[in-house]
């Protein structure tokens, strides 16, 4: 598991989480194309959801039959109850998911809703993280339980103050567990650009140093994704599909296969594209200087023992010779010896 490895840790590239969540309709041949498409893109990570319909709504949800934008009540074909219920996954599907992601090579997570769904979570498919959804941010007996796990908490900060956020950690910190990331995140899908604040990864780095702080997105394509990792998120979390124009929740916030793709090599590259504040020539330039800068030249043919002017004297590349900065110094230089137009100037001339 390598969420909290040290190059994730210290910034060095992001960890880029697949969300699934219930993009796979209930359908864990689905699920498996989708765990293979993000092996495939690239993704470190494929993260599912643990719940069931007892552990996600009350009664009185589905008796409205409403939920968020989705409104279910003027639906022929499904109740809230029922697509509920059809997009959860079983115990044995998440252990057959866990075994697909290992079969390919890639980290399996999944966030639960419930005590007993962290239990198996950590023990039976040994996830080497737990991810925390916003809407149990307040929910600190349960993160009091899930610290206890002993495993890393992901922990996103979506419809949070820093209020809440704070006393989060601190529910965390003082059930003995000091290792957290923090997700910064919006939780409208998609949110407006005016109300995405990248700014606060900084906000949360300034308050908690120490821990990792990443983005969960809900914003359409991936530019929004790409400007978090060049503002430093050690995790990205998006949510994946394979056709946005599938029926179910998330399909239309999500990136298809080409857009995970693009945001894992901007996971790869900027990290090393940004490189350091310290300025630093590497070696390849300082190879180059001789073939780039300029030197100063002769501006018309100079004979031997005449004193140098200004007009006498130009700047051209190769920067062989003496450089541009020399040219006060060599005004009333005396020639030593013929020397044509052009010629780049050397010690043995003056």
């Amino acid at each position: 598991m390598k969420l909290y490895a040290a190059e994730v840790a210290n910034g060095l590239r992001p960890y880029v989480i697949a969300e699934l969540g219930s993009n796979h309709n209930g359908d864990m041949e689905l699920a498996r194309r989708l765990i293979d498409a993000a092996k495939r893109a690239g993704a470190d990570c494929v993260k599912f959801q643990s719940w069931t319909k007892d552990t996600i709504f009350a009664r009185e949800v589905y008796e409205k039959n409403f939920f968020l934008r989705d409104d279910y009540r003027n639906r022929t074909d499904y109740t809230l109850e029922r697509i509920v219920e059809k997009f959860s996954m079983s115990e044995r599907e998440l252990l057959e998911m866990r075994d697909a992601c290992r079969r390919v090579g890639i980290d399996f997570a999944s966030t639960p809703f419930s005590k007993r769904e962290v239990d198996f979570l950590v023990g039976e498919l040994e996830a080497g993280f737990v991810k925390v959804a916003s809407m149990d941010l307040n929910n600190y007996p349960f993160l009091d339980y899930i610290a206890r796990k002993g495993r890393t908490v992901v922990l996103s900060t979506g419809l949070g103050t820093l209020e809440e956020i704070d006393r989060a950690v601190r529910t965390i910190e003082e059930a003995g567990n000091r290792s957290i990331v923090l997700l910064h995140c919006v939780s409208s899908y998609p949110p407006e650009d005016r109300l995405v604040n990248l700014r606060n990864m900084d906000m949360l780095r300034d308050n908690y140093p120490g821990y990792p702080v990443g983005f969960s997105d809900h914003t359409l394509g991936t530019l929004v994704p790409t400007a978090a990792i060049a503002r430093g998120a050690a995790v990205i979390e998006k949510h994946f599909t394979l056709d946005k124009s599938m029926f179910g929740w998330d399909h239309k916030v999500s990136a298809d296969e080409e857009e995970l793709k693009a945001i894992v090599e901007a996971a790869r590259r900027i990290p090393e594209v940004m490189g350091s504040y310290r300025r630093e020539l590497s070696d390849a330039d300082r190879e180059r200087i001789p073939e780039f800068r300029r030197s100063v030249v002769a501006a018309r043919d100079i004979r031997s023992g005449e004193r140098l002017r200004p007009e006498d004297l130009d700047v051209k590349r190769p920067g062989t010779g003496f450089p541009p900065e020399s040219v006060g110094w060599l005004v009333g230089r005396t020639a030593m010896r013929d020397i044509p137009r052009d010629r780049v100037l050397g010690p043995e001339d003056i």
